[in-house]
């Protein structure tokens, strides 16, 4: 039976490179989404062949058409929850052992909370989520699927900066009008400047 795999990797362990920050631009975070031919901090080591298989199949779905999204934080299965969306994976590739993707951040609620964090300095992980055979005597993986990439906090921080935001803005007097106005933000720049000071606010409140 196949089990449910996700590896973690940090904002400088991706290597994470943001584009497109300017006003009225799409955002977009690029960089190793997974690695290739070493042992990781779960023990498990990914064989090239297998990324190079997982990979090449999430594209052949990007190019039928197929949405790839992935969530802020990772639930506890495979299934992709669509009130959690933070972004599209536009593309995947293979550089070297390791598993590239670019993610597009979406105008979704998840997806403005992640754009105010990028612009406001905070460095977001990514980590893959999939599934595949584990062999228990060396840790390898077999028959690997990937699902998708979700955007993570670094592993090191006490809490989950996504979590924790989305949590403090459900809290504060303000915070649901502030989420809800973020489904409607659209091109609307003036709502798009008042949800990045929310947002701002927020995080400098909870010390993150």
């Amino acid at each position: 039976m196949a089990l449910y795999l996700r590896e973690n990797l940090t904002f400088t362990q991706a290597n994470i490179i943001v584009e497109g920050t300017g006003e009225g631009k799409n955002l977009y975070m690029k960089g190793i989404c997974i690695q290739g031919g070493v042992k990781n901090a779960n023990e498990r080591v990914y064989p090239v062949s297998e990324i190079e298989k997982a990979v090449g199949q999430l594209n052949e779905q990007i190019s039928s058409g197929y949405s790839v999204l992935g969530e802020v934080d990772h639930p506890d299965d495979l299934k992709v929850n669509l009130d959690r969306v933070s972004h599209m994976i536009e593309s995947m590739w293979m550089d070297g052992p390791n598993g590239y993707g670019k993610l597009k951040i979406l105008p979704t609620p998840m997806g403005q909370l992640v754009k105010t964090m990028l612009e406001s300095g905070v460095k977001l992980g990514v980590s893959s989520r999939g599934s595949g055979n584990v062999n228990e005597a060396n840790g390898h993986v077999s028959d690997f699927e990937i699902v998708t990439v979700d955007v993570v906090a670094q592993p090191s921080a006490p809490n989950a900066y996504p979590k924790a935001i989305y949590e403090g803005l459900m809290n504060m007097k303000y915070g649901p009008a502030v989420l809800e106005m973020a489904k409607d933000a659209g091109k609307d720049n003036k709502v798009q400047r008042y949800l990045k000071e929310e947002v701002k606010r927020l995080i400098k409140d909870l010390k993150i």
